[in-house]
């Protein structure tokens, strides 16, 4: 943040927000006597061991709020999580804050993606963070690097939606607004940029009235199904032989038809 704290306070005092993540904040031991923000709970986390990083969270001190411990420490992730207590009846949400440095290796984010899959199974989950994956196309859900298509996945597997729909630093989407809940994140601008910041500010309401939407279809519960069962279902199919000179149509036809088969 740096000589940013002096205009961010302003700004803040004149929108009136309820929370504040900051990415890339820089801080360490000796920035403790400047970056409290008077009517705010601050939840910060440095990077230890090299200069930079660093994500932080302020949450409005009429709110009340905890921090969350996932228990997976055994690879340092640049992520802090929060669980805010709702009012009037309204379920808690829990708020992540996240940056992932562009040369983070695959062990951080395997622990990264297993924090965010615990954090998935609240109620109501909204994450919002630099994630570093520039070469993601989120309107074809595809990615040239395999780093970015295990993220890929990771969002897939949790059932997230990605709000943000702007380019946040140079042409690139790098800063995202992840929730587990359709309806719960909107009105999701760019807000421009605090200093001489790559970075815009990105602004978007929770709309703590948002439910689930009731549906009369039937689901599948999957939490138990045999998946053994089923592997071995698919495993018998002579696949070559029933795709053996089909067009791409006409395989996935037949491959759906014998994966609802072995559903069923």
């Amino acid at each position: 943040m740096g000589n940013k704290q002096e205009e961010l306070e302003p700004c803040v005092c004149l929108q009136g927000y309820d929370l504040i993540g900051i990415t890339e904040t820089w801080w360490d031991s000796s920035c403790d006597w400047s970056v409290g923000m008077e009517g705010y709970r601050l939840f910060r986390k440095d990077r230890h061991g090299r200069r930079g990083g660093g994500v932080a969270l302020y949450v409005n001190d009429q709110l009340e709020c905890m921090d969350l411990h996932l228990g997976m420490d055994e690879e340092p992730t640049e992520s802090l999580w929060v669980r805010i207590k709702g009012r009037a009846g309204a379920g808690n949400i829990i708020v992540g804050v996240l940056y992932r440095p562009s040369d983070q290796g695959d062990r951080a984010d395997e622990t990264l993606y297993r924090q965010i899959g615990t954090a998935s199974c609240s109620q109501a989950l909204v994450l919002m963070g630099d994630f570093n994956h520039p070469d993601i196309c989120w309107r074809d859900n595809a990615a040239e690097r395999k780093q970015s298509r295990k993220f890929l996945e990771c969002v897939d597997d949790n059932f997230l939606l990605q709000a943000t729909e702007e380019p946040t630093r140079r042409g690139a989407m790098l800063d995202l607004i992840l929730t587990n809940k359709e309806g719960l994140v909107g009105d999701v601008k760019l807000k421009g940029s605090l200093g001489c910041s790559d970075d815009e500010m990105v602004e978007f309401k929770i709309l703590r009235a948002a439910r689930r939407a009731l549906s009369k279809l039937t689901t599948l519960d999957f939490s138990r199904a045999d998946f053994g069962l089923f592997r071995d279902l698919v495993g018998r199919i002579p696949w070559d032989k029933a795709l053996e000179g089909r067009g791409a149509e006409d395989s996935w036809l037949i491959f759906k038809h014998h994966l609802l088969q072995a559903q069923e």
